[in-house]
C-alpha cells in the first residue's frame, strides 16, 4: 500500500449485548470482515468464551452520558444489541430500553462516535406494554440526541441458539399447534446470519446521515400459524412432514396465557409479543436485500435435535 493510498485503519467497535442471540451473530459477521471488536458482558456470571477482548459493564446502571465517556475512547462505532424480555430485580425496561440508550446516544454525539441501535418493528404510541413502550421511548431519545445513528428494526429472527426461535421450533414439532385466534399479523421472518451481515455492512458506512433507519425482514410474509407449519417441515423438499392440526385459541385465553407466562417467567411468550402477533410485523421498506446485495436466505425447516438447539441458547 503506497503513501498516497495508505491502508485504511481497522474499525474499532464496542459491541453491547455480545453474549445474546443477535450479538453473537453480529460479532461473527464483524470478525469475518476484520473489525476489531470489544465485547461487553456482565462483571460476573456473563456468558461467552474467555478468548478475545471483553469489557465488564453493568449497562442498566449507565443512565448518564458521563458514565460512557471513558468507554468511548478509541472507539469508532457502538453497536447496541441489548434488550430484556422481562424485568428483573433492579433491571427495568425503562433502564435497559430507554434511559441507558438515551445516555449512550448523547455520549456518542459528544464524542463523535457513530451508533447502531437494535430496536423492533411494530412499535407504536399507546401500546399497552411496558416492553414495547420503553423501546419506543428509547428510539425517540436516540433520534433527538444529535448522534450519528442508525436504528435497526428486525422482524422475527430465526436461527439456532435463539431462545424464542428454539421455542418456536419445539412448538412446531408438536402434532397439534395451539394458535391464538387473533395472531393474524404478518411476519417477515429472517435468518440471524443475514441480520449479522446487515449490521456488518452498516458498520462500515462512514456516516448514517442517509440511513437513519434500517427495517429488516425476509422475502416471505407469514401468518403465525403458517410460519409454524414451515418450521415443522411441511415444505421440506426432500421429505415433507404431515401438517400439524391447529387449534385456534380465543383471544382471552391467549391474553391470560401471556400474562401467566410473564408472571412465572415461562417461555418467550409475553404480553408484548401477544400485542405484536395481532399486528403486521414487516419492514416497509425492507432494507435487507439492498444491504446484503442479494436476496435474504429463506426460513426453512432444520433437521436439528431440539436438545442441541436449546443448548446453544
Amino acid at each position: 500500500m503506497s503513501l498516497l493510498n495508505p491502508e485504511p485503519l481497522p474499525l474499532h467497535v464496542l459491541l453491547l449485548g455480545a453474549t445474546g442471540f443477535i450479538g453473537r451473530h453480529v460479532h461473527a459477521a464483524l470478525q469475518t470482515r476484520g473489525v476489531q471488536v470489544l465485547r461487553v458482558r456482565r462483571p460476573r456470571g456473563g456468558q461467552g468464551d474467555s478468548a478475545g477482548a471483553w469489557k465488564p459493564m453493568l449497562l442498566h446502571t449507565m443512565r448518564e452520558p458521563a458514565a460512557w465517556q471513558a468507554h468511548l475512547q478509541d472507539i469508532d462505532l457502538v453497536i447496541n444489541c441489548v434488550g430484556i424480555l422481562r424485568q428483573r430485580w433492579g433491571e427495568s425496561y425503562e433502564d435497559v430500553h430507554h434511559r441507558m440508550p438515551a445516555a449512550l446516544a448523547r455520549a456518542c454525539a459528544l464524542a463523535g462516535v457513530r451508533l447502531i441501535h437494535t430496536s423492533a418493528l411494530g412499535l407504536y404510541e399507546g401500546a399497552k406494554s411496558r416492553f414495547l413502550s420503553s423501546k419506543l421511548r428509547g428510539e425517540q431519545a436516540i433520534q433527538a440526541s444529535g448522534a450519528d445513528h442508525c436504528i435497526v428494526r428486525p422482524s422475527l429472527i430465526d436461527g439456532l441458539g435463539g431462545f424464542g426461535a428454539s421455542w418456536l421450533r419445539m412448538l412446531a414439532s408438536w402434532p397439534v399447534h395451539f394458535v391464538p385466534r387473533g395472531a393474524t399479523g404478518r411476519i417477515a421472518a429472517l435468518q440471524a446470519a443475514d441480520l449479522g451481515d446487515a449490521f456488518a455492512v452498516l458498520a462500515h458506512m462512514p456516516s448514517f446521515s442517509s440511513q437513519r433507519e434500517a427495517n429488516l425482514g425476509g422475502d416471505r410474509l407469514f401468518a403465525y400459524r403458517h410460519y409454524l407449519q414451515v418450521l415443522r417441515g411441511v415444505e421440506h423438499t426432500e421429505s415433507p412432514v404431515k401438517p400439524a392440526v391447529q387449534v385456534l385459541l380465543p383471544d382471552w385465553v391467549s391474553r391470560a396465557g401471556a400474562h401467566l407466562c410473564d408472571l412465572f417467567r415461562f417461555s418467550p411468550f409475553s404480553y408484548g409479543h401477544w400485542i405484536l402477533l395481532q399486528r403486521d410485523n414487516m419492514p416497509m421498506p425492507n432494507a435487507l436485500p439492498q444491504l446484503l446485495g442479494r436476496a435474504p436466505l429463506p426460513v426453512t425447516h432444520r433437521r436439528t435435535g431440539l436438545r442441541e438447539d436449546f443448548r446453544l441458547s
